[in-house]
């Protein structure tokens, strides 16, 4: 904590108005240095999903404008995709390599030209180019944010950090279908994207001033050097697993020259590391279903439920608040459960929480009555966003500090792949069951829900590999931190 409030007074002090606005969140994380970054990293996130909520709330004036159909809109969420996904695993590598804090300053100007871009499009050709551009500038999110909360925060608090950035998804999304239908209506859904683009420039000016901690600074997985070392940096995953008696891996335990080994060499090892594999596959599968629902839950609600636009979008902040409340209550959820001895809680709360979930949301698509979907679908948000924090912590439980950001490259690579596939899918499936009728749309949810059952189902095999992954990344940190020591 001494070295974040240290590399955070380098780096200049935050501005007097965000220091008010973080206070009350100050209390309940016990620093104002911890939620000043929290904050920080939580709008890089919330960017993204601004954008893409933006997308599906303003899909109807797009699509009259261009004349496209669902599976144009769905092209166009999917370019993002795409384009990100090809340039995740070299930003990862860089971001293993460099000064996080500027590469992800400049990846936000770089966000913040192609949503200007986006906002002056005047033929499809050239909006489907401008989303390709954004996807450059959204490839450097996911590998920063990772390995910069690995580095700023013990692991014993990690899910309860993990829950509060992440909320910044589920802002940025809220915002997004809120203020993009408010703003759409009142400026066109170019000046949407025109304010976007201001408010990345001064996230970016912003994102200058984050901490750039030492590589491994918090233990890592664990390996800490004395119990002291182990007390201060709160590693209570190393803690249940030496008590287990659970033995590393030698095949997963890095050699100390690492950074110089190539991506190739990084990407088969991260697979072969199980359970980073299982959370890889259940987090994709979940972001399949979520990218597909958050781009045409307006059309269907619309259709659905019999309301205007303006009404479906009001009920955004209802499922919202739920979505939240699943996201933070998990991150402390499983904090206290690890602290109380459930070594494989990160991933037992996520895989019951999608198990739930795909159970809660058949009935929701089903039903006419927006009075009884509506609770429905907000313990449905509530369980699709709880497994996110605990997967984030378990990664990076699972995998050394010095390959976080390649890593989160790999992770995000699948992560985008689904991101990019879904909307695709579900607009193809929606228009060939009645376009942006309820029923197509209706169909194409309910047939898609079993990725989330799947998800828990996989999720359970992760509490067979975790222990002992979590002991391996132990063992490989540890060695390091003993030949930096040695040197």
């Amino acid at each position: 904590m001494n070295g974040v409030s240290h590399t955070w007074e380098k780096s200049g002090p935050p501005t007097a108005r965000l220091r008010r606005a973080v206070t009350p969140l100050a209390r309940s994380l016990g620093s104002a240095t911890y939620v000043e970054t929290v904050v920080l990293l939580g709008a890089v996130l919330a960017l993204d999903s601004a954008d893409r909520a933006s997308l599906g709330a303003l899909a109807p004036a797009i699509k009259g404008e261009f004349h496209i159909s669902n599976t144009d809109i769905g092209v166009l969420a999917a370019a993002v995709s795409i384009v990100g996904g090809l340039a995740t695993v070299p930003i990862g590598a860089l971001t293993d390599r460099v000064h996080r804090a500027r590469l992800l300053s400049i990846s936000i100007f770089v966000w913040s030209a192609a949503m200007l871009a986006t906002g002056l499009a005047v033929t499809f050709v050239w909006l489907f180019a401008a989303r390709m551009f954004l996807g450059m500038g959204t490839a450097t999110g996911g590998p920063t944010v990772a390995s910069l909360t690995g580095d700023l925060y013990p692991p014993k608090q990690r899910g309860r950090i993990l829950s509060w950035i992440r909320s910044g998804e589920l802002i940025g999304a809220g915002a997004g279908f809120l203020v993009a239908g408010a703003a759409g209506a009142l400026f066109g859904w170019r000046g949407v994207f025109f304010a976007l683009a201001i408010v990345g420039v001064f996230v970016a000016m912003s994102a200058r001033r984050l901490p750039e901690p030492p590589r491994g600074s918090q233990g890592g997985a664990g390996g800490a050097d004395t119990p002291a070392d182990e007390a201060l940096r709160g590693d209570v995953t190393g803690q249940l697993v030496h008590d287990a008696h659970v033995e590393p891996d030698p095949m997963l335990t890095l050699p100390k020259d690492v950074e110089s080994r190539s991506l190739w060499w990084v990407v088969r090892y991260t697979l072969r590391v199980r359970t980073n594999v299982i959370v890889i596959i259940a987090s994709s599968l979940g972001d399949f279903f979520f990218s597909g629902l958050q781009l045409f839950a307006v059309l269907f609600v619309v259709h659905q439920y019999g309301v205007g636009k303006y009404a479906a979008t009001g009920l955004v902040p209802v499922v919202g608040i739920g979505a939240l409340a699943g996201l933070l209550l998990s991150g402390h959820i499983t904090d206290r459960l690890l602290a109380r001895g459930m070594l494989s809680a990160r991933v037992v709360v996520s895989a019951w929480s999608f198990i739930v979930g795909s159970a809660v949301l058949v009935p929701a698509f089903f039903t006419h009555s927006l009075v009884a979907a509506i609770p429905l679908f907000v313990i449905g948000a509530a369980c699709l966003a709880a497994p996110n924090p605990p997967l984030d912590a378990a990664r990076l439980d699972v995998i050394d500090p010095r390959l976080w950001g390649r890593a989160e490259g790999i992770r995000t690579v699948f992560r985008i792949a689904a991101q990019a596939i879904a909307p695709l899918i579900f607009g193809i499936v929606s228009d060939a069951f009645g376009g942006s009728s309820a029923g197509g749309l209706a169909i194409a949810f309910l047939l898609m829900i079993p990725t989330l059952l799947a998800n828990g189902i996989i999720l359970l095999f992760a509490t067979r590999t975790y222990p002992g992954d979590v002991a391996s990344a132990q063992a490989s940190a540890g060695l390091a931190r003993a030949r930096e020591h040695a040197a």
